[in-house]
């Protein structure tokens, strides 16, 4: 029998194994995230990997594994900072990004990330029903990989995800060569506007609509239909204007517009989400305090596996402790322009903001990462919310009609109280989804806590020179200087974009304003569901919708429905519970599978600087309606074989 005892489970092996992890996955995400705006999930491939490794050696626990997949998970959240700081490059208030500096801004803000999300595990974990759908997957790898259930069951369950893994790399690894396309895409006219149609052909999207549910699944395609049926034709209306074409223009308008919108709507459905569980935060808090005072008369011994967190006492501590290095970051940076002629008020004010975006931020994050998962939470809809509220700050106190110069300096300290802000939303949106696997796995709260902070740092020590290689190497489009090399950069160019826009008063606010309206009709329709007893219409998830290009979240969609189709058929054997499991089994191997090849492909285009490294296929025009059929394919028969390794022999 595997050792399941957590006895084992915070070890140097497991730290230095886990460091060496977030080092390279950070890497490779700072790469992708700058190159193509999107990341990577890590937690699955590391919990992989250190299985792989620690079966090696000696008393290795599922604990322990479970320690390296969180700390390692760090990389695919902490890296999403690069979405907000390469804006000071942009906006040319950098040169390139100052070692120390930019090391404490991204350490302090992830670790404030950690801090606020620990008293929020009782309230959106333990006690939640949110699917956390990347959590559950990491967990029942662990436990795959630990040989826990019966005999049968861990022998399809390896082989299931064995096999989800093969063909989750397998697609990408095509399609990388250039027989098959990655993406089917189709732009139309609607009327005297125009929309367009498309789908990114990844088994991984899938995978996650699987795991996430029907619920979620359907208010992601509302959230489709009101923006790219309704918002992008009539924002369309009257065609591309002359020399640009219409898959160009239809795509600016989504980014200069519809996805502006689809903010608004994530930000009122954020702030309701936030009254809806601010109850549960509220009895986590007391509950947390309760388990301190429990902790103080009969040591940590005496509490249940599942309450020892971080005490509380010490999260309040630490956060307030935090608030000093805030301040004097802050004070460091404003020096010079028209923040230094009124520095403390400035500094107070932002400090403050932090404090109270902080909390709001990681509640938000941790539910959203509860609904579809950390690596398809629109973290950068948070990242606009979080500038437009520190650039409306600094409106309050500075007003409008500055100088050039000073107008950047004002744009260039939103965009760093924005990175302290993203990097707590970040690291609160992985945390609450690597406790819920720990939840699953029996693992100590504190101590994933506390390897969590370990990951923060050693990403934070990576991350700015690599940035630092990237910005000499490439530059980024839209800064001075930069070449036809440039990183695209889309998030950082987006933010600063809006910065710009509050503080020189060319911001369309009734964009934000409709979104808004959109998101409380949507917080109707849920709760008139909800009351009627017909389901749900999760608003985040129609923001969601909104907010994402149509290539993630339309697999999504269809995921999800496959997903309840393959639930219903379980739903009718023998051993309902076995089949649902093989399902979400079958579901994380695809994810490992895709995961793992992006990593490597990462690794391949950083090292020969070169995004068709594998491409030999020439354009023979049948790439889009070919990778249609292959990915057809490989869907059908993961679910036919899903099925057939669900019925149970070893009972019957």
């Amino acid at each position: 029998m595997p050792d399941l005892s957590p006895s084992r489970e915070l070890t140097v092996r497991g730290v230095a194994l886990g460091a060496a992890l977030t080092l390279v996955f950070t890497a490779a995400n700072v790469y992708l995230g700058l190159r193509i705006g999107l990341t990577f999930a890590t937690s699955i491939p590391a919990a992989v990997i250190s299985m792989a490794v620690l079966r090696l050696l000696p008393g290795a626990t599922i604990q322990e594994n479970n320690i390296v997949q969180t700390i390692a998970s760090s990389a695919g959240t902490l890296s999403a900072i690069v979405f907000v700081l390469p804006g000071l490059v942009m906006v040319g208030w950098w040169n390139g990004f100052p070692y120390w500096q930019s090391v404490c801004l991204i350490a302090i803000g992830g670790t404030l990330g950690v801090m606020y999300s620990v008293p929020l595990r009782r309230a959106l974990v333990t006690g939640s029903d949110l699917p956390y759908p990347e959590g559950v997957a990491a967990a029942e790898v662990l436990k795959v990989g630990a040989g826990v259930g019966g005999v049968e069951e861990n022998r399809k369950g390896l082989a299931a995800v064995a096999r989800g893994a093969s063909l989750g790399a397998s697609f990408p690894l095509i399609a990388k060569t250039g027989l098959v396309a990655e993406e089917a895409s189709l732009t139309l006219r609607v009327g005297s506007g125009a929309t367009s149609l498309a789908g990114g052909l990844s088994l991984a999207l899938v995978a996650v609509g699987h795991l996430v549910g029907l619920a979620v699944g359907v208010a992601m395609l509302v959230g489709i239909v009101v923006s790219f049926g309704l918002l992008l034709p009539a924002y369309t209306a009257g065609g591309a204007p002359g020399g640009v074409e219409l898959a160009d223009f239809v795509a600016q308008v989504f980014r200069q517009k519809v996805r502006f919108i689809g903010a608004g709507t994530i930000g009122i459905a954020a702030i309701w989400t936030l009254l809806r569980v601010i109850g549960p935060i509220v009895r986590g808090i007391a509950a947390s305090i309760a388990a301190g005072r429990a902790r103080a008369d009969g040591g940590m011994a005496s509490l249940p596996l599942t309450e020892r967190d971080i005490p509380i006492g010490i999260v309040g501590a630490m956060i307030l402790a935090l608030m000093v290095p805030v301040a004097l970051l802050l004070a460091d940076f404003a020096g010079g322009g028209p923040i230094a002629d009124r520095l403390g008020p400035t500094i107070a004010a932002a400090v403050l903001y932090v404090a109270v975006a902080g909390i709001v931020i990681a509640a938000v994050c941790g539910y959203m990462a509860g609904l579809i998962g950390a690596s398809n939470s629109p973290i950068s809809g948070v990242g606009i919310l979080a500038v437009l509220g520190v650039s409306l700050l600094l409106l309050l106190l500075y007003g409008r009609g500055h100088s050039p110069a000073d107008t950047r300096a004002l744009v260039a300290f939103a965009l760093f109280v924005t990175a302290i802000v993203f990097g707590v939303a970040t690291i609160s949106n992985d945390n609450l989804q690597d406790l819920k696997t720990g939840q699953l796995v029996g693992a100590t709260p504190w101590r994933q806590q506390v390897a969590l902070i370990l990951g923060v740092v050693f990403g934070a020590s990576v991350i700015p020179p690599i940035l630092d290689l990237l910005n000499t190497t490439f530059g980024f489009e839209g800064m001075p200087g930069a070449g036809p090399g440039a990183l695209s950069a889309p998030q950082a160019a987006l933010i600063s974009a809006i910065a710009q826009g509050v503080l020189g008063g060319n911001l369309d606010w009734g964009l934000i304003g409709l979104g808004a309206g959109i998101g409380a009709a949507a917080i109707v329709a849920d709760e008139l569901l909800r009351k009627s007893g017909r389901g749900s219409l999760p608003p985040l998830a129609v923001g969601m919708g909104m907010y994402l290009p149509m290539q993630v979240t339309a697999l999504v969609v269809l995921g999800a429905v496959l997903g309840h189709l393959y639930n219903r058929w379980a739903a009718r054997q023998k051993d309902r519970e076995f089949a649902e499991r093989m399902g979400v089994l079958a579901a994380t191997g695809l994810i490992v599978g895709d995961g793992l090849f992006n990593i490597a492909f990462a690794a391949l285009v950083a090292a020969t600087d070169d995004p068709e490294a594998l491409s030999f296929a020439g354009d023979t025009g049948v790439a889009v309606p070919l990778g249609l059929v292959v990915f057809g394919t490989i869907v059908a028969f993961a679910y036919a074989t899903m099925q057939r390794d669900s019925v149970r022999t070893d009972h019957y």
